[in-house]
């Protein structure tokens, strides 16, 4: 017999060998000899009062063993000289779109425009310590995508996109951790995503599938409003049917692209703010309630907040505990921060975005002349103001957060884990009224919730300008474009995603949508 049961344990009794089987023993009312096997589900951490509680959710066995392998199988087959789905984009969207073309039968051809796991490391070390931005291999484009080097967050809230689980296995299944089956916010770590990813990569290789990095798409041949080829590197044509644009948030070029060939875009809402960082023992203090150090079973304490301020939302955003601030620019000439956590969260910084939700159809009266690319050109501006504060590198310019809040240029900096570097400025008035004037009111207000969470022990460091695209490509309910048949807008650039998990999602449908049109 199975029963599944929800276990209280608090932090004393964590530490205790067979607490689970006593806990469910004595819940169940049976002897803890009658139970053969305990199979952990899910597990959080509630820390909202003094005592911090382990919630457990476990299936219990009795006279029966625990099943040992996954109901999830992946059938993938030899699509080597198989009917051929294109997709631009190797990020979430794009690498689960071409997995699950190979599970039906289809050969992926992806086109990514960055290298390669290992070789976008030397361009990744070419932003932090020289400053110099690649604009094709960074933090956001190569393989694996934005996620691959900034984080590996795990947590979506889009469960009726698709199955949710059946992600979290394939990630298993290509070498992640077990552990992302049963932690409520789920991670694998900057340090880790890379391996994982380049498993991904070698089972579409294995399978028949081709994968060509460095290769840019610079137009799209358009004939009957069908799309018949795509021109790549400004040089070669590729004859194409079915095409997935999985590009991301941040490809620009594409959406400049489509723009100017009257294909259909839109402007969307999104938004934009600051990074803020304070020493990760002031965040453990405040959510666990300890004097000293956190306790060596709690991991580094996350937290999630949300300020209504003139009706406009303003929020965290990619909270990172035990992380460190990257660098996110793609391009010369604009900063933008991001912000990870390697796997352990072991940094003695924690950092988040706060951000202000920004109304496509309120916010942006100056730009409206540029039509569907008014909010992203406001991005462009932002980072733009961004690298001129800085001093015209990839140094951010940052305040301490009381400063911020009072109005003042900070005399001096706090430590921070952003390896270019930070430039006092005095982002209080550089930044526009509609995002600076809400995040002066905002910071307070967390500080309410949070006691000693408003602290000029920590800095603001600004941009985080990428938080969603500010451009929708919209597509009909089978998937495909308005007005281009055999295009497939995909994941976070086309607008239908948030995250890891929900772009992988996005992918397999479109993978499942371009080949029911085929």
């Amino acid at each position: 017999m199975i029963k599944e049961i929800q276990l209280r344990v608090n932090l004393i009794e964590e530490r205790k060998e067979n607490i689970l089987l006593e806990k469910a023993a004595k819940f169940l009312k049976i002897s803890s000899q009658s139970i053969s096997a305990i199979k952990v589900l899910r597990k959080s951490i509630d820390a909202r009062k003094k005592e911090t509680i382990f919630n457990y959710k476990v299936a219990v066995y009795t006279n029966e063993a625990t099943p040992e392998e996954s109901t999830y199988t992946f059938n993938y087959k030899d699509v080597s000289n198989a009917k051929k789905v294109h997709i631009i984009g190797f990020g979430p969207a794009g690498m689960y779109a071409a997995l699950r073309c190979i599970e039906l039968g289809y050969k992926p051809i992806v086109l990514e425009r960055g290298k390669n796991v290992q070789e976008r490391r030397r361009d990744l070390k070419a932003i932090n310590q020289d400053h110099k931005v690649n604009s094709d291999s960074n933090y956001c484009f190569g393989e694996g995508g934005a996620g691959t080097y900034s984080d590996g967050k795990l947590y979506t809230r889009s469960l009726k996109r698709g199955d949710v689980r059946r992600i979290f296995e394939n990630l298993v299944f290509h070498g992640a951790t077990e552990q992302i089956l049963i932690d409520a916010h789920p991670h694998i770590g900057t340090n880790k995503l890379p391996k994982i990813i380049k498993n991904i990569r070698e089972t579409i290789l294995d399978f028949g599938g081709e994968i060509h990095f460095s290769t840019s798409v610079t137009d799209f041949v358009i004939r009957d409003q069908k799309i018949k080829a795509l021109q790549l590197n400004n040089d070669k044509e590729i004859d194409v049917r079915a095409v997935i644009l999985a590009t991301g948030h941040s490809a620009r070029d594409i959406y400049e692209l489509l723009h100017k060939k009257n294909i259909a875009i839109k402007a969307k809402s999104f938004a934009m703010g600051v990074r803020v960082e304070h020493p990760q023992e002031i965040i453990d203090q405040i959510q666990y309630s300890c004097p000293g150090e956190r306790d060596e079973l709690l991991p580094a304490a996350a937290y999630s907040l949300v300020h209504q301020v003139n009706n406009r939302g303003v929020y965290s955003f990619c909270m990172c505990p035990g992380g460190f601030i990257v660098p996110a620019a793609t391009a010369e000439g604009e900063v933008v921060v991001n912000g990870m956590s390697p796997s352990r969260r072991n940094n003695k910084f924690a950092n988040s975005g706060i951000v202000v939700e920004l109304d496509i159809d309120k916010d942006f009266k100056k730009y409206e002349h540029l039509g569907p690319l008014k909010g992203l050109q406001f991005q462009k501006d932002l980072e733009k103001i961004a690298y001129f504060a800085g001093g015209r590198s990839q140094t951010a310019p940052a305040q301490r957060l009381v400063d911020f809040v009072e109005g003042k240029q900070s005399d001096h900096l706090n430590e921070t884990s952003y390896q270019p570097g930070l430039n006092s400025a005095p982002l209080h008035s550089l930044l526009p009224k509609v995002i600076g004037s809400k995040l002066r009111k905002g910071f307070p207000a967390f500080g309410n919730k949070m006691h000693g969470y408003f602290t000029n022990e920590a800095n603001i460091v600004g941009v985080e300008s990428r938080t969603s695209s500010p451009i929708n490509i919209p597509r009909k309910e089978d998937l495909e474009h308005v007005q281009i048949e055999g295009l497939f807008p995909c994941g976070e650039g086309g607008g239908y995603a948030g995250g890891i998990i929900s772009a992988a999602m996005d992918g397999e449908r479109c993978a499942e949508a371009a080949i029911a049109k085929l």
